[in-house]
């Protein structure tokens, strides 16, 4: 039996057309330089906003310290009545529990000057009941 004759799948005629082996990615965002020019304005940007910030913040803390510095001798001169209020208690709860000892002054110094001496917290306190003592130099620093 003689072979089937067999067709060669050949090249059409004029060849193939060229094989495109080139990546073409479409574009996406922007260039290189426009994003560092972005980046650049951002921070600048950043650094305008920061300082303006700082003035202002600064000129609030100006402000606040001007407050404070007005208010400091109305709230020193509060702190003061609330002292003598308190001497002026002990000085008489002293007279009268040291009534019967002869020779007691009442509401003598024992410090040997003539000078103010602003008094301890233990000393404006020693004739109240102890949480008294406890809330004036704790405050409420034991429910934190």
């Amino acid at each position: 039996m003689a072979a089937p004759k067999v067709k060669q799948d050949m090249a059409p005629p004029g060849g193939y057309g060229p094989i495109d082996y080139k990546r073409h990615l479409p574009r996406r965002g922007f260039s290189g330089y426009s994003l560092f020019a972005l980046g650049i304005g951002s921070l600048l940007l950043g650094y305008y906003s920061l300082v303006k910030w700082n003035r202002e913040r600064r000129r609030l803390l100006i402000e606040e310290l001007e407050a404070r510095i007005a208010l400091m001798p109305l709230l020193q001169a509060e702190s003061d009545r609330r002292t003598l209020r308190l001497l002026r208690e002990n000085l008489e709860e002293e007279a009268k529990i040291m009534r019967d000892v002869p020779g007691w002054k009442v509401g003598e110094s024992r410090f040997h000057t003539d000078r103010w001496v602003p008094p301890t917290l233990e000393e404006l306190y020693y004739l109240r009941p102890p949480a008294e003592l406890e809330r004036e130099k704790f405050g409420l620093q034991n429910y934190v």
